[in-house]
This record gives C-alpha cells, structure tokens and sequence, in this order.
C-alpha cells in the first residue's frame, strides 16, 4: 500500500469531523518560547501546552479525560494560531476565542474564569484572584488553579503575581512568564523574583 498523500489525510480528517468522529483536534504552533500544542473541541479551545510540557503527555490526557477520538487536524486550529500569532507581534490585546472550560471545575474554574477577566498589560495577585472566586483566604488552592491552568496564554495566569509584586511561578517557567510580561508592557526586563 502507498503511503497517502497530504490531501488524502486532509479528506480523511474533514470527513471523521463531518461524522462526529472527532471530538478533539489539535495542531502545534510555533511561539517566540518554543513549539506550543493546541486542542480544540466543538465547545472552544480546550489545551494550550507550553514548550516545556510532554506534548504525548497532553494528547493521552485528552484522550483519557474527553475522548480517544483525538486527530491532528491543524486547520481546525487556525484562528487560535492566527491570534496567537497576532499576540506575539504585539498586535492583539485581547483572544476572541471560544473556550471549553470543562479540564477544570469548582473554585479551580471560578479562579481561571477571573483570570481570564484580567486585562492585557494589567495584574492582580492570588490573593485577588481567590476573593473573586469567593474565598479570599483560598490563596494556595489560587495558585494551584494557576498551575493546572489547561488553556494559559489564552486564560492568561501570566499575569497573576504574589501580593508582594514578586512572579510567582508559572507551568511554562518563570522566564516564559518575565516574557509575557515585558511583551505586555508590564515588566522593563527585570530578572525574576
């Protein structure tokens, strides 16, 4: 049997979405911090994996977690590519994107929906972030729903810092996270605290 060409993986994947057989496509990007891997769902974007995260790691996951029918499928994923793209460049301040919310729940989830309130070139600490989601004293279980943030960048945890001003971490590693900043306008190179 011939090995089949690019079109005909194309027709494959248009016609296994057209029969409800793919519940999860993803693709890989390229960002200025490395290869990032994109799964979407037919709710909205549901996977950003950083650089630094096992991108097979990621795929089992989703399989475990939503469905074993997970295909690459990079058309599916150009629109998040396209703004992800756009704020890279500098030119976008705010995704338009829809979101599948569901690798999260509970005061994880209240905690990424205020996350993803936070304006572009603006922070707030975990402290803040815990009393939107209802419970100000909660500020670890805050910063653990930054850590398993399953769509950052997008739902931008970047942008949560310690009550002292100080990073915090970030899954992608604190020197991705100083990036973000600085790219935002937020931090003037300083080194990581």
């Amino acid at each position: 049997m011939k090995n089949p060409t690019g079109a005909t993986i194309e027709r494959f994947r248009a016609r296994a979405a057209e029969e409800g057989l793919l519940d999860v496509a993803y693709a890989t990007t390229d960002s200025p911090f490395g290869t990032l891997l994109l799964a979407q769902t037919r709710r909205g974007l549901v996977r950003v994996g950083l650089p630094n995260q096992d991108a097979e790691e990621l795929l089992v996951d989703l399989a475990d977690r939503i469905s074993p029918r997970v295909l690459e499928a990079p058309a599916a994923l150009d629109e998040v590519r396209r703004e992800l793209d756009l704020y890279f460049e500098g030119k976008l301040d705010h995704f338009d994107l829809p979101l599948d919310w569901r690798l999260s729940s509970g005061f994880r989830q209240r905690v990424l929906r205020a996350i993803n309130r936070i304006p572009y070139g603006q922070t707030r600490s975990y402290t803040e972030m815990a009393a939107k989601a209802g419970n100000e004293r909660a500020v670890r279980a805050a910063g653990s729903a930054c850590g398993s943030n399953p769509i950052p960048l997008v739902v931008p945890c970047h942008r949560v810092l310690r009550t002292s001003g100080a990073l915090g971490g970030y899954g992608g590693g604190l020197p991705m996270k100083e990036g973000l900043l600085e790219l935002e306008g937020v931090l003037g190179g300083r080194s990581g605290t």
